[in-house]
């Protein structure tokens, strides 16, 4: 029995190591909403209404969703590596990551043994530490969808785009793709 191959959504040829920012997207396995909710800012605390009908949404997380903000803010520490920024959606995570030139990438890139490049080392750093976190806490049962979707930002338009898009997304939670 011949098995669908399964398409690598990696730029072909390119190398995920060079400095740079790049628009990262991962998503829980299934979309399950595990990491937080979507909350009005004027919604009920403690019986009193607080904030103002024009505030912008919240994302109000859970311990899961606690537990990728640790990991998320861990990242410059571990690899050298700005997180510019992020947004922990109910079942996804937005980040631009920014690699920067130093001699550990240097010699991931110029390495013949090179098996695995910065952004992928990253993901996987997210996504195996959270699922140990997790799992070790709170539930048990895949946290993450395989893979995860990049974008390698092209310039300045394209950041600000980025940014943005990051930055509404809680407001258009409701319109959102991975709204389920």
């Amino acid at each position: 029995m011949d098995f669908a191959k399964r398409k690598s959504p990696r730029l072909k040829s390119y190398d995920y190591s060079t400095p740079g920012y790049y628009f990262v997207t991962m998503c829980t396995h299934e979309k399950r909403k595990i990491l937080g909710s979507v909350v009005s800012s004027s919604q009920k605390v403690s019986n009193e209404i607080v904030g103002a009908i024009h505030e912008s949404p919240e994302i109000r997380l859970t311990a899961q969703g606690e537990i990728v903000d640790e990991i998320i803010r861990n990242i410059p520490v571990r690899f050298n590596v700005i997180v510019d920024k992020y947004v922990i959606m109910p079942n996804h995570i937005h980040l631009i990551l920014v690699l920067k030139e130093n001699e550990a990438l240097r010699a991931i890139r110029e390495s013949p043994l090179r098996h695995r490049e910065m952004l992928d080392m990253v993901v996987g750093y997210i996504k195996m530490n959270a699922s140990k976190k997790i799992h070790n806490e709170v539930i048990h049962g895949k946290v993450w969808q395989r893979s995860y979707h990049d974008h390698i930002i092209r310039g300045e338009k394209d950041y600000r785009k980025i940014w943005e898009y990051i930055d509404t997304n809680p407001a258009r939670w409701s319109d959102d793709c991975f709204y389920l």
